[in-house]
């Protein structure tokens, strides 16, 4: 069942729990990932960034739509990190029934004004809106992008933020980085800064970076007000390592025997995703 975010995520935000956005990067990725959420009857986001997107090219959204409608689990397709006004209207065109602008680099004022033009657009044909407040940090160079320091959330902005813009979810900066973390890096969560802001405004909340944090941090983060977070960095690393470990043998060629591997070696860290953000069953809740 093709969803959009707005209603995906408000059953999430009723009932504290959170859905796993996956960010896929083939075909055979997104396969992968709504098979897994159709097993853990959970409700799933399939996140394309614009550098998948590229990488894909834009035809595949056809496919991915067919699919989402054939889904036994509510499925919703976000447009993750547009940075302009032109991309999100390329996302509208593409076919995905969610999409993030992220103006968080710009100054307060300026993203204000590109997520409340971004939320004009895609609410008068019904899709969904999600904007970014604050930056998450960036922690290799295969990382989606990211800041060097991060600016946390300021929860008294964050309600001015929802409420000149009108946006359906907002990304908080509470921590995290994209990537893997390095040996030196230890990730942690300002749950504390979580608490202060979901007390102040009434939207579902965003974890971007969700890779490689503690699992005991991410779960207190769902019962404290986070209804999705972005996977991205541990999947691939799962899906890639296995073929590598395949492909160490020369004589295979075919992908449907290099690659079924790759995706049950996926598939069981997103498992562990849909079971730790509590989503495993809630989608009987649609």
């Amino acid at each position: 069942m093709l969803v959009n975010g707005r209603d995906l995520l408000a059953v999430a935000h009723d009932n504290d729990f959170a859905v796993p956005a996956f960010n896929i990067s083939d075909y055979a990725m997104f396969n992968g990932i709504v098979e897994i959420s159709e097993e853990k009857q959970a409700p799933l986001i399939v996140a394309i960034h614009p550098d998948e997107l590229r990488h894909t090219g834009v035809d595949i959204m056809e496919s991915i739509t067919a699919r989402a409608h054939r889904s036994t689990v509510p499925v919703a397709i976000h447009f993750d990190h547009g940075t302009t006004y032109e991309q999100i209207l390329l996302a509208i065109r593409t076919g995905f029934t969610s999409v993030m602008i992220d103006g968080s680099t710009l100054p307060f004022e300026l993203n204000i004004a590109i997520t409340k033009r971004a939320v004009e657009a895609a609410h008068a044909l019904g899709i969904s809106v999600e904007g970014e407040l604050g930056t998450i940090g960036k922690t290799d160079a295969e990382a989606e992008d990211g800041t060097d320091s991060i600016i946390y959330t300021d929860p008294d902005d964050a309600v001015t933020f929802v409420a000149e813009t009108g946006v359906d979810s907002l990304a908080v900066a509470i921590g995290t980085s994209h990537g893997i973390y390095p040996a030196h890096m230890k990730p942690e969560l300002k749950l504390d800064l979580l608490q202060d802001i979901a007390a102040k405004i009434d939207v579902p909340l965003v974890l971007h970076g969700g890779s490689g944090n503690p699992d005991d941090e991410i779960a207190q983060s769902v019962k404290l007000g986070i209804n999705k977070i972005n996977i991205s960095s541990d999947i691939k690393v799962a899906y890639h390592e296995k073929l590598r470990e395949v492909l160490a043998d020369t004589a295979l060629r075919e992908p449907n025997t290099i690659q079924p591997p790759a995706i049950d070696a996926m598939k069981v860290v997103a498992a562990q995703k849909i079971d730790l953000f509590d989503a495993a069953g809630k989608a009987a809740l649609y």
